[in-house]
């Protein structure tokens, strides 16, 4: 399709948008923990005004900044899952991974985690002790070293068994600038492997759901596979992990901190079958729900084809796929072309369809 095409599709595409649900809101409601439209407003309206500053002004995963010469990166993370223990994982696990996770995708080595615990009264002893010798094991595996934490334990009723934050600090690569504002007109999108799994895994004991597949979170250290990708010596603008909100809820913020449009190819993205039944069933929209395992890789397009190989290379990325590019056309935007080969605006989530994912 030509440029001059694809311009008049998106445009006829962004003029048939539905309106906007609403987003005004007199209390905290639990779209706001959704990581999409919602969450994002919480940020901009009421908490960056009070801290603005030019290390939290990027909103990326984790702040980066030099001390003494060394470049580190700095990120911190809460958990509140519901379950606390689910196929493939658990709230101690999930918590070492998602800091980890966050400092790999500013291009950091992760090296030293705190920890704090909020504890409910009346939580089983057996529950906690399995959740800290989980998170020793998923620290283990990650190289990473739990250094500083704090307990507190509330009212029995007061909370919900047991909520942890995590924090993180990692050591950056030398010369590696990952930031969602180097997004440029004809970079590749890579994505790491299957979607929706974790919240798929959620949902599907909540909801009591069984299938001939058990489907178990991806919950995974992805420090490993960022150092194969760094380990090519290619250029890498952007990197993220779509946890809260998804592949699209994550995309649409890289869109629109690039000043750029961004067009995904529908028949591309990876699915897994077993998980394309289950959001079926359930009325989801893959596109939309948490990954715990997976990250998105945005990456000029003659560096794209040796970051992929090395990303299947690596035992968390053999399903990996290029899945789009990045477009002048719709600055802020994303749109897909559909299976059928119609194309549709895939806006970042308005509401909520799975609290407490992570």
């Amino acid at each position: 399709m030509s440029d001059k095409g694809r311009t008049e599709d998106a445009s006829d595409v962004l003029s048939g948008s539905c309106p906007l649900p609403l987003t005004q809101y007199n209390e905290i409601v639990l779209a706001h923990g959704s990581g999409g439209k919602l969450s994002q407003q919480l940020m901009q309206n009421i908490v960056l005004p009070q801290f603005r500053n030019e290390l939290l002004e990027p909103l990326h995963d984790g702040a980066v900044f030099s001390v003494g010469g060394a470049r580190l990166a700095f990120s911190t993370d809460s958990y509140v899952v519901n379950p606390v223990f689910f196929p493939g994982g658990d709230i101690g696990k999930l918590a070492v991974h998602g800091t980890v996770n966050d400092l790999a995708m500013c291009g950091a080595r992760p090296l030293h985690l705190s920890v704090g615990f909020i504890l409910e009264e009346g939580l089983p002893m057996d529950d906690f002790r399995r959740v800290v010798q989980s998170m020793s094991q998923a620290a283990n595996a990650a190289g990473v070293s739990l250094v500083t934490g704090d307990t507190k334990v509330v009212d029995r009723g007061k909370a919900d068994k047991i909520f942890i934050n995590t924090s993180g600090i990692g050591l950056m690569r030398e010369g590696v600038e990952i930031d969602p504002k180097r997004a440029r007109p004809g970079d590749k999108i890579i994505v790491s492997g299957y979607i929706a799994i974790h919240g798929i895994a959620i949902m599907s004991v909540r909801e009591g759901l069984e299938f001939e597949t058990e489907i178990a979170s991806d919950t995974a250290p992805l420090n490993g596979l960022t150092d194969a990708i760094f380990a090519t010596g290619r250029d890498v603008h952007v990197l993220r992990d779509p946890t809260r909100g998804g592949l699209t809820s994550a995309l649409v913020e890289i869109a629109q901190s690039a000043g750029a449009g961004i067009l995904l190819d529908e028949a591309t993205i990876p699915i897994s079958e077993e998980v394309k039944g289950a959001c079926e069933i359930l009325g989801l929209d893959p596109l939309y729900v948490a990954n715990e395992g997976k990250l998105v890789a945005i990456v000029p397009p003659e560096d794209a084809e040796a970051i992929l190989l090395a990303i299947r290379g690596h035992p968390l990325g053999e399903h990996a796929a290029i899945i789009g590019e990045v477009t002048s056309d719709h600055p802020g935007f994303v749109l897909m072309k559909t299976r059928i080969g119609g194309s549709r605006v895939v806006d970042m989530l308005s509401g909520e369809q799975l609290p407490r994912i992570c």
